[in-house]
């Protein structure tokens, strides 16, 4: 296989140097030669160790399209009865892939989970051209992370580097198969770092890049200049679906932490505090008449979780934690959910104008905690209890019970169907004789849990003096 490094500088510097004195030329020239050296190093070590994956779904079969196919679920089945089914074809299988990387020597290979969801076939390609058939050996969709592993040995490997010390600004170099195009090197710089709450995995605190990252680089390596993995490449903001100078990457460091449990003991664990949290911004802490805007408001306490055995209460205001400052909710719950269930954390809080200290010892999170959390981001809302505070600036009476929609995502499932921020949520409705009312986030929480897989979910909300049902189509 013949491999092509395409790395394009900017066309301004000819210019600059043909203006200069000869002696500024030559250093700028040896400037280009020991970037382009650099690179020529990283390509030298990390393309043989990056991989295509290609993949083989079965395709469910298909039925006539049927006018109640969007009503699939037991509450419309009672209005319109069963749907119609229409004649059988013959399902057709769909190729796809994406990239990876080899972490081991005896065949272990990081890639995205959703390059490889729903396979039927995985096919791991070498640099080399040899093709091998790969197992699952584990995958965490909330991370978009997954483990597979092809029975060869002495195969070339990439390391891990220290994503915490990746600095705004610095050099990096992605590594994929783009569109299908086999080892494709491209430079860019850190665009920025922890970037949260995007909505394509449950947990996520991204590295922005503006390396070009394209349909197809899902799963390859984002390298720093010392050939490490300090990233693995998984999605693009784009408008036309290729390249816009916006792509994203999970942290090395969270990537390690699943990586090692998946190869361990193919499933991953993830601590739970059990609080329900909300950010502390300039209008609460005004009405709190706190003496500055930080940390994070405990807004309830889950029964019989580690929080409440270790004496956190509703109301309070979390500012530290293991002698770090609270940064946001979405960080907090991510450093949360990679520490070691068992383990203690030192929490700083503010209770009553007095700070005090407190320490508990993390459970375990459920997969049904874990579910709720995810639907709760795909219905594209945050939710928060509806405390007198609240009720007050919103002119909701004392007599209303429910949970405070705070914010919509903009083109999510909820913002389609029409819920706006300050939307009262006081029910879900399971089917027409069982509606769960909702009077706080756990109960909502709690809620979901039995709505399984249901393609809509219906929410009694009530904005103002009005009460309406709410569909939501889950993607």
């Amino acid at each position: 296989m013949k491999t092509k490094i395409l790395i394009t500088l900017i066309g301004a510097l000819s210019t600059t140097f043909a203006t200069t004195p000869k002696n500024e030329a030559a250093a700028g020239t040896n400037f280009l030669e020991q970037s382009s050296a650099a690179f020529t190093h990283i390509a030298d070590k990390a393309m043989p160790a990056t991989v295509f994956i290609k993949v083989q779904i079965q395709q469910q079969t298909s039925e006539q399209i049927s006018p109640f196919d969007m009503y699939g679920d037991d509450f419309f089945r009672k209005f319109f009865g069963q749907p119609f089914q229409g004649p059988q074809s013959q399902p057709q299988p769909q190729i796809g892939g994406g990239s990876g990387f080899i972490i081991s020597p005896d065949g272990y290979i990081v890639t995205n989970h959703h390059v490889i969801k729903d396979a039927s076939q995985i096919t791991v390609i070498l640099n080399d051209d040899r093709e091998f058939t790969a197992i699952v050996k584990g995958a965490d969709p909330r991370t978009d992370l997954a483990l597979l592993k092809i029975e060869q040995s002495d195969l070339p490997c990439l390391s891990f580097g220290d994503s915490d010390r990746l600095k705004v600004g610095e050099w990096v170099v992605a590594i994929g198969n783009p569109f299908g195009l086999e080892a494709t090197l491209t430079v860019g710089v850190v665009s920025a770092k922890g970037r949260q709450d995007v909505g394509i995995a449950s947990y996520e605190d991204f590295i922005q890049t503006d390396a070009a990252i394209n349909p197809g680089n899902s799963g390859g390596p984002l390298l720093n200049l010392q050939s490490e993995v300090i990233g693995i490449n998984t999605a693009i903001f784009s408008r036309s679906g290729g390249y816009m100078g916006i792509g994203l990457s999970i942290p090395s460091k969270m990537a390690q932490h699943v990586i090692d449990q998946l190869m361990q003991d193919g499933n991953v664990k993830r601590a739970y505090l059990g609080v329900m949290l909300q950010p502390v911004d300039k209008e609460l802490a005004e009405a709190l008449s706190l003496d500055k805007q930080e940390g994070i408001l405990v807004s309830e306490v889950i029964k019989d979780s580690p929080a409440a055995k270790a004496g956190l209460q509703n109301g309070d205001i979390i500012i530290q934690y293991n002698n770090k400052p609270i940064k946001n909710v979405t960080k907090f719950r991510n450093d949360i959910a990679m520490m070691m269930p068992g383990s203690n954390i030192q929490l700083r809080v503010l209770r009553n104008d007095k700070t005090i200290n407190i320490t508990a010892s993390l459970g375990t999170q459920s997969d049904q905690e874990a579910i709720s959390a995810e639907t709760i981001q795909k219905i594209g809302i945050q939710i928060e209890n509806l405390t007198p505070e609240i009720a007050n600036k919103l002119s909701y009476n004392s007599e209303m019970e429910g949970v405070v929609i705070s914010k919509v995502k903009p083109g999510s499932p909820a913002a389609i169907a029409g819920l706006r921020p300050s939307f009262l949520i006081t029910g879900i409705a399971l089917s027409l004789n069982n509606q769960k009312k909702i009077r706080t986030v756990a109960e909502f929480e709690e809620a979901l849990k039995d709505l399984g897989e249901r393609k809509h979910i219906i929410l009694i909300v009530r904005h103002q003096n009005f009460q309406r049902y709410y569909t939501i189509k889950m993607n």
